[in-house]
């Protein structure tokens, strides 16, 4: 399974890419409106981290005007996906983007049916939101599990970006259940390397260390 950083700050990718472990990086609105800097110039700053695919979303509605802007932001780099929310104008976009070579990120998905039409349309990604599935009493790993068998099933090329991670638990469960790929936030990322009783063990080896004869 691939690991993705869901991030704007170049910080922080920078750090989780000096890991070894970055496959790229997924981007929102949200996290782009907290740098300081303007959103074309952060997006190339962090294709130039990684060589995966960075998502870039269009804020736009109607694909004739969706189709455009992804345009614009696929050539920002060559790494750029552009991310467009799942719905009747992201899909018609997507056709379209899709026969021009523009991978598209067909975000914003919360039911197996919605990443089936994105899958057919062309997506190269489609991301299900398993925590906010969670947010409201619904079964988010569920539906990781029916995407995954479906894709599976017809062979679709789309691969299944699990977002919305809030554990790490969701990471080791998205990977047993065959997810392509996780994205997920520093804090996230900085949990899953950690653990109190490697922490523990090297106090003590350390301790004990201090009293070999030198």
């Amino acid at each position: 399974m691939k690991l993705f950083l869901d991030s704007a700050n170049l910080d922080e990718i920078r750090e989780v890419a000096s890991w070894g472990v970055l496959d790229g990086v997924t981007t929102n609105p949200s996290l782009c409106s907290k740098e300081n800097v303007t959103f074309e110039d952060n997006i190339r700053a962090i294709c130039a981290l990684t060589s995966g695919p960075v998502s870039a979303e269009c804020v736009s509605l109607k694909a004739e005007e969706i189709i455009p802007e992804a345009r614009t932001l696929a050539r920002i780099a060559p790494n750029v996906a552009v991310k467009i929310p799942v719905g009747l104008e992201g899909l018609k976009a997507a056709k379209m983007l899709d026969g021009e070579g523009i991978a598209v990120n067909m975000t914003l998905v919360f039911s197996a049916g919605q990443a089936l039409l994105a899958a057919k349309a062309g997506a190269r990604f489609v991301s299900p939101f398993i925590g906010r599935l969670d947010d409201v009493s619904e079964d988010g790993m569920a539906l990781i599990e029916e995407i995954v068998e479906i894709f599976e099933n017809y062979r679709f090329k789309t691969e299944v970006i699990v977002a919305s991670v809030r554990h790490p638990r969701h990471v080791i469960e998205a990977a047993r259940i065959g997810a392509d790929i996780a994205t997920v936030p520093f804090a996230v990322m900085q949990k899953l390397v950690r653990h109190p009783l490697t922490d523990a063990g090297v106090e003590k080896f350390l301790a004990d260390w201090r009293k070999v004869k030198k």
